[in-house]
């Protein structure tokens, strides 16, 4: 599985962005598939996430502010971002897990996509 990730850039505190995350490969083994970012000096945290049963969780930082869709036709991922803050300056990165079969039967992998910069002046 691939990831290609788009759509960062930079935006006034209250405003809106866009992310895309296309996913290329064996998506049918992609269980759940998501974002998360990483600012700087700080480690990288959970944003959002999205099931194959179309089941979104939210951190709670941006809960009310952030809509995880997908588009299982493109196969791509979108995360809506609006009321946009200056805290959320981050590089995001997309992120699926992805079934992998092994000689034991399977397991679970991170796969990860390069990051786009989302940057909120104030």
């Amino acid at each position: 599985v691939q990831l290609q990730a788009s759509g960062g850039g930079l935006v006034q505190a209250g405003g809106s962005l866009r992310l895309s995350c296309a996913a290329s490969g064996r998506t049918s083994n992609i269980n759940a598939i998501g974002w998360y970012r990483q600012a700087p000096g700080k480690q990288r945290e959970s944003v959002a996430a999205i099931t194959t049963g179309d089941i979104a969780n939210y951190a709670d930082h941006v809960k009310g502010r952030f809509t995880i869709s997908r588009d299982n036709a493109q196969n791509t991922v979108y995360l809506q971002m609006k009321s946009l803050k200056p805290e959320d300056t981050a590089v995001y990165y997309c992120h699926a897990k992805v079934f992998v079969a092994t000689i034991e039967g399977g397991a679970e992998f991170d796969y990860w996509g390069q990051g786009t910069l989302v940057t909120v002046s104030s």
